[in-house]
């Protein structure tokens, strides 16, 4: 079957220049998608998501295409800006990435992250934003409540997260609220597909301490960031600017409470809000 290209709109970001930028020299030397990744050792599929903007192109492609065209640093150059620029549907894309990554390792600094979030928590959380109609909460929460179903799969993927000590500190919506979702944390504290930790006041600053992190492994062994603030987000796939992140992660899990002494915390902080009746887990 032939291949058809997509409509390119190159002009939107670098990142689309550098895709309509590969389409327009690959047909000008008349090569197919299949001819061109064969002369820069790359995959068909990995070419068309690069033309078509879905996918940035990985650091090593750029100087492989200026060698197979004879560009000079052409490429190079627009991989310099396209991967300091944010994807233009970047949460759309962070979503479709989330789906499919094997390990989730995660730090929430003011917020619980969506996938260890209870029902009352999501809907409680959401509920604070004066511009969110009560159906479009319920939608919201939904769609949080939804991105957890794969962890009751056949095949889970792994999950690691770091929580601040204030998470557990500050009462989101009645008692019973927190005091469920404090529940839900302990189950999965220590398990084959989960580990929690708390990163306790005592440890003081931090490089995270302002926002919340997520890093995502792929099936193919790459990984992706994604930083996190009070309403916008930033998706990194620079493989340097992963790097950085996780270094700053790794230095948390290394100065985080154990397993053990965070699962105590937790307690602890259940005892505060505790419903009446309501044996402690």
């Amino acid at each position: 079957m032939k291949f058809t290209g997509q409509a390119l709109t190159p002009y939107v970001s670098a990142r689309h220049y550098f895709g309509s930028e590969q389409r327009r020299h690959r047909e000008a030397a008349k090569l197919s998608l299949v001819q061109l990744a064969s002369v820069v050792n790359s995959s068909k599929s990995t070419l068309a998501r690069i033309e078509t903007a879905e996918l940035l192109a990985p650091p090593d492609l750029p100087p492989r295409l200026d060698a197979a065209f004879g560009t000079d640093k052409h490429f190079h150059g627009l991989y310099q800006l396209a991967k300091r620029e944010a994807h233009p549907n970047q949460y759309r894309r962070y979503m479709d990435l989330e789906a499919q990554a094997e390990v989730i390792e995660q730090y929430g600094a003011q917020m619980l992250p969506g996938l260890l979030q209870t029902e009352a928590y999501a809907r409680t959380a959401l509920g604070v934003q004066e511009d969110l109609s009560t159906e479009q909460v319920e939608e919201l929460v939904n769609a949080r409540m939804s991105r957890q179903q794969r962890q009751h799969a056949d095949a889970p993927r792994y999950r690691w997260a770091i929580l601040d000590e204030s998470l557990l500190r500050r009462q989101m919506g009645t008692g019973e609220c927190m005091y469920e979702q404090l529940a839900s944390l302990l189950k999965q504290v220590d398990t084959p597909e989960s580990k929690v930790q708390v990163m306790p006041f005592s440890a003081g600053l931090h490089p995270l301490l302002g926002g919340a992190l997520t890093l995502l492994t792929l099936p193919n062994g790459s990984s992706v960031a994604y930083e996190e603030g009070i309403e916008a987000g930033h998706l990194y796939e620079d493989p340097v600017m992963v790097k950085k992140r996780r270094r700053q992660y790794e230095t948390l899990r290394a100065n985080a409470l154990p397993l053990s002494t965070s699962a105590d915390l937790i307690r602890k902080a259940m005892e505060n809000c505790r419903p009446r009746e309501a044996p402690l887990t």
